[in-house]
């Protein structure tokens, strides 16, 4: 097996950002002695690519440059290839946008958190959740929603996203004007009952945030082998005007309307695909079967 780290970098990443600081980055971790091959991704789907061949080549070491975005399309080059071995490696060197995955781990200074982690070789592990769906299959480390947050999601990325996590509030607010509220039929564990009843939101997650700050699940733990899930009812506009804050400080699960499980495995029922945000993705997916792969991972955090 190879002992260098296999580094995707996503020059796109942060407004371009990663494309400017990317090279520096690196430079300083291969002078302090880590052993990298970097590439670059040039298209959606490039770094999935690259990663299962990788993979195939022997690289069991994967360093995502960028934002949660390349940390996704790694997770699901290595998978569902790597569940019969030992768990491959993921680092990180937040120069994306959202980098929402390690603010389990740290809220400042990500970037010299993440450096350190490397050149430490701190790792923990990392459950991995999977979702069937009715074109294949996809696997993620942070969260998958469905409803409000995704909706938001999917109005930035179409108009916003130029204005990074600015446009992510102005997606927010958009959906807030039209609050969409439906039901999004699923049924978790061995329960017989599907439950139907209209919400704001579901999350399925694996950590804490999303959209960089917002703190959906603040129960959620990355390595308990549990998906958290989330759920808020149909609450009202002015409702959620006055505990909107709540999504940020975890608080939210205050409310008599919003309730939080933790569970193994989550049935959908839906009645066709629906925008779904994945790790900073926006997907339109016709939901099957989510369940979690215990540790199947080693993140450096």
């Amino acid at each position: 097996m190879k002992d260098a780290f296999f580094a995707v970098v996503n020059p796109v990443a942060g407004h371009r950002k990663c494309g400017r600081l990317a090279h520096p980055a690196l430079q300083k971790l291969q002078a302090a002695g880590l052993k990298l091959e970097v590439v670059e991704t040039r298209f959606a789907g490039h770094g999935i690519e690259m990663v299962r061949k990788a993979y195939q080549e022997g690289f069991r070491r994967f360093l995502a440059v960028g934002g949660d975005g390349t940390a996704y399309e790694i997770v699901n080059g290595l998978f569902p290839g790597a569940e019969q071995d030992a768990p491959p490696t993921l680092a990180m060197l937040p120069l994306g946008t959202g980098n929402s995955f390690l603010r389990d781990f740290v809220t400042e200074g990500a970037v010299e958190f993440a450096t350190d982690a490397l050149l430490a070789g701190r790792s923990r592990p990392c459950d991995v959740l999977r979702m069937i769906h009715r074109e294949g299959v996809i696997h993620f480390i942070n969260l998958l929603s469905v409803g409000f947050a995704a909706d938001a999601a999917a109005v930035t990325n179409r108009k916003f996203k130029r204005l990074g996590h600015l446009g992510y509030l102005f997606g927010v607010m958009t959906c807030l004007i039209r609050l969409d509220r439906r039901a999004f039929p699923t049924r978790v564990d061995d329960e017989s009952e599907v439950d139907r009843r209209h919400c704001l939101f579901l999350t399925f997650n694996n950590s804490k945030f999303t959209g960089r700050t917002m703190m959906i699940a603040p129960k959620a733990d990355t390595a308990d082998g549990l998906i958290e899930y989330v759920r808020w009812g149909p609450i009202g506009r002015l409702g959620l005007l006055r505990n909107l804050r709540g999504l940020y400080d975890g608080s939210h699960l205050a409310h008599p309307l919003a309730s939080r499980r933790a569970v193994r495995r989550v049935e959908f029922f839906l009645d066709g695909p629906v925008d779904a945000m994945v790790d900073g993705e926006v997907l339109t997916l016709d939901c099957k079967v989510m369940d979690v792969l215990p540790a199947a991972l080693n993140v450096m955090v």
